[in-house]
C-alpha cells in the first residue's frame, strides 16, 4: 500500500516524526470513517425519535435532507479551503463541528434551527472526510487513477452509512436514541485528541486567500436545494396542490432559481460557472443519476413500509438486512475497480451492468414480498441493490471526471450531488408515497365490496376488528407489489435503452493535475481578472518544493 510516487516515496509530512510512516495513512481511514458515521440525525433510530420527540416522521427525513445538502453544496468550496487553510486546521474544525452539532442536535425542537444544525453538520461531514482522503489519495493510486480512487472511496462512505445505522439501532436497542450521537462526540474527542498529539501545522503550497468567492450565489443554490427538499418531502401532508403552502412554495422555488440563474449569469466568479453547464455528457450524466436514485429511493418507502405494516419487524430485525447490503457494496466497488481498472472496459457497459442489478433487485422485491417470507429470503433482492448502488455511484463519478476538466470538475460534482443525494431521492420518495396512497384506496374499493358473511364464514359471528387486521396487510402487500412491478417496467427499459447504444472502449485516461500547477491557475485566472493580488504572498521556500501527499 505504500507504494512510490512519481517524485519519490509517499510521505504526510503533516505527521509528528515519532508517528510510524505505515501507520499515517491508517490513521486517516480511521478518521474518514468516523467522519461518514457521523450526521445530524440518525435514520436508525427515526420510530423511537417520533415516538419520543413532537416531531413528525416528515420533520426527521427533512433534517435527513438538510444534512445531505449541506454536503452537496460545499463540493466548490473544498479545494479553496484547502488552498488557504492547513490540513490540520481544517479537520480540527471540521471534528469541532461535528462534535458540537451531535450534543446540540438531540435537545433542539425549533425546526427551523434543527435543520440548520443539519445542514452545518453535513458541511463539516464533507470537510473532514475530504482532508482524509485527499492527503492518501497518492497512497491509494500513485498515479492519482480514479478508476482505483473512487471504488475505493465508495467502500469507505457507502460502507459507513450501513455500519452507522447498524450501530445506531444497536444502541437505540440497547440503551436509547440519543446513544448515538454520544458515540459519534466520543469519536470526534478522539479524531481531535490523534490530531492535537500525532500532526503538526505544516503548508504544502502558498497560501490562497478566500477572495473571489461568491459566498451569496452558494447561499441562494442552499436554499433552493432545501426549498425543494421541503416541497417533496412535505407534499404528501399538506396533500399536493390543494393547499396554499405548497402552491405558494413552488412559486418561491420558481423566484430562487431566476435569482440563481441571474446571479449566475452576471457574476463575475459565480458559484457555479456557465461554462460548467456546457460540457457534452453532463446532462446525460445527471438525467440518470436522477432517475437511478428515484429507482434506489424505493429502500426508504416501500421497504419500510412492508417490513412494519406488513411483516411487522422491529428494528434489529430490519437492521439485520445492512449485512447483506453491505456485502453487496464492498462486491460491487470492488467489481468496478477490476472493470474499469483492470480490463479497462467500457464505462457505459458498466453503467448496464449496474442498471441490470438495479432491475434484479426490483423484480426480486416483487416476486418476494409476501406476508409468509422469512427474512432470509430478502438477503439475495437487497444484495444485488448494494451491488448496483455502489457500481453506478463509483462508475458515475469516474465518468463527471472525464467529461470535466479540472476546473470544473467540483462545481459540477456539487450539481451532480444535489441530484445524487437529494433531489432524485425526494422526488422518488414523494412519487412512490403518492402511488402507495392511490393503489391502497383502489384496492380497498376493489376488495373491500366483497367481504359478506359468506366470505369470512357465516356460521362464526364476525369480528369486524379482527378482521381488518389481517385484511389490511395484505391490501398493503398487494400494493407494494404493483408498485415495485411498474418501478421494475421503468428500469427494465432505461436497460434497453443502454443495450440499443454503444461507446468505444476508453483507453487512456486524462492525467489530474498537480496542486501546485492549479494553484497556479487559479491564482492566474483571479489576476487577470482583478480579483486578486497575489504578488506580495510568500511561500515557504523550504516546503514549497515538496510535491504534495494528495
Amino acid at each position: 500500500m505504500g507504494a512510490p510516487v512519481l517524485n519519490g516515496p509517499f510521505t504526510m509530512p503533516m505527521f509528528r516524526n515519532f508517528v510510524p510512516r505505515r501507520l499515517q495513512p491508517w490513521i486517516y481511514v480511521g478518521m474518514a470513517v468516523t467522519f461518514q458515521l457521523s450526521g445530524g440525525l440518525y435514520l436508525g433510530t427515526l420510530n423511537q425519535m417520533v415516538g419520543e420527540t413532537a416531531l413528525m416522521r416528515e420533520d426527521l427525513q427533512m433534517c435527513l435532507y438538510a444534512n445531505l445538502a449541506g454536503m452537496a453544496i460545499y463540493f466548490p468550496l473544498l479545494f479553496r479551503m484547502k488552498f488557504c487553510f492547513t490540513n490540520k486546521s481544517l479537520l480540527q474544525a471540521a471534528a469541532a463541528g461535528v462534535l458540537a452539532c451531535n450534543l446540540a442536535a438531540p435537545h433542539v425542537t425549533f425546526l427551523p434551527l434543527l435543520w440548520l444544525l443539519c445542514f452545518i453538520e453535513g458541511i463539516c461531514k464533507i470537510q473532514g472526510t475530504f482532508e482524509c482522503m485527499s492527503n492518501i489519495q497518492l497512497w491509494m493510486t500513485p498515479k492519482r487513477d480514479f478508476t482505483v480512487f473512487f471504488p475505493l472511496l465508495h467502500i469507505v462512505i457507502l460502507g459507513s452509512m450501513q455500519a452507522s445505522d447498524l450501530i445506531a439501532t444497536g444502541l437505540m436497542h440497547h440503551f436509547h436514541w440519543t446513544y448515538m450521537h454520544w458515540f459519534i462526540a466520543g469519536a470526534m474527542l478522539a479524531d481531535l485528541l490523534v490530531l492535537q498529539c500525532c500532526t503538526r501545522y505544516f503548508r504544502m503550497i502558498k497560501k490562497l486567500p478566500l477572495l473571489g468567492i461568491d459566498w451569496l450565489g452558494g447561499l441562494l443554490w442552499a436554499l433552493l436545494l432545501l426549498e425543494t427538499a421541503y416541497f417533496f418531502c412535505y407534499g404528501d401532508w399538506y396533500d399536493w396542490w390543494n393547499s396554499p403552502v405548497i402552491r405558494t412554495l413552488a412559486a418561491v422555488i420558481g423566484l430562487t432559481l431566476a435569482a440563481c440563474l441571474w446571479r449566475m449569469f452576471t457574476v463575475r466568479h459565480p458559484f457555479l460557472e456557465p461554462k460548467m453547464w456546457t460540457y457534452r455528457n453532463l446532462f446525460p450524466v445527471l438525467i440518470l443519476i436522477t432517475l437511478v436514485e428515484a429507482f434506489m429511493a424505493t429502500e426508504h418507502v416501500l421497504e419500510e413500509v412492508f417490513y412494519e405494516e406488513v411483516m411487522h419487524y422491529y428494528a434489529t430485525v430490519s437492521a439485520r438486512l445492512d449485512w447483506p447490503m453491505l456485502v453487496g457494496i464492498l462486491a460491487g466497488c470492488l467489481f468496478a475497480y477490476w472493470w474499469m481498472h483492470v480490463k479497462r472496459l467500457s464505462y457505459l457497459r458498466l453503467i448496464a451492468v449496474g442498471i441490470a442489478m438495479l432491475g434484479c433487485y426490483l423484480v426480486g422485491c416483487y416476486f418476494t414480498v409476501s406476508a409468509d417470507i422469512h427474512v432470509s429470503q430478502l438477503y439475495l433482492p437487497i444484495a444485488c441493490r448494494g451491488f448496483a448502488y455502489a457500481v453506478l455511484s463509483a462508475t458515475f463519478m469516474v465518468c463527471l471526471e472525464e467529461i470535466m476538466t479540472f476546473q470544473h470538475f467540483f462545481q459540477a460534482l456539487s450539481v451532480f450531488n444535489m441530484l445524487h443525494m437529494v433531489v432524485g431521492g425526494v422526488m422518488g420518495a414523494a412519487l412512490y408515497t403518492q402511488g402507495l396512497s392511490y393503489y391502497v384506496a383502489d384496492n380497498l374499493s376493489r376488495y373491500a365490496p366483497a367481504i359478506d358473511r359468506v366470505a369470512v364464514g357465516g356460521g362464526s359471528p364476525f369480528d369486524p376488528a379482527a378482521f381488518m387486521e389481517s385484511f389490511m396487510p395484505q391490501v398493503m402487500e398487494v400494493s407494494i407489489k404493483q408498485l415495485y412491478g411498474w418501478t421494475a417496467y421503468a428500469c427494465l427499459l432505461l436497460l434497453m435503452l443502454f443495450l440499443l447504444y454503444d461507446t468505444p472502449v476508453r483507453r487512456n485516461l486524462k492525467a489530474m493535475p498537480l496542486w501546485r500547477k492549479l494553484r497556479k491557475e487559479m491564482g492566474a485566472a483571479f489576476r487577470q481578472d482583478g480579483a486578486l493580488h497575489l504578488d506580495g504572498i510568500k511561500a515557504e521556500p523550504e516546503k514549497e518544493k515538496q510535491e504534495p501527499p494528495a
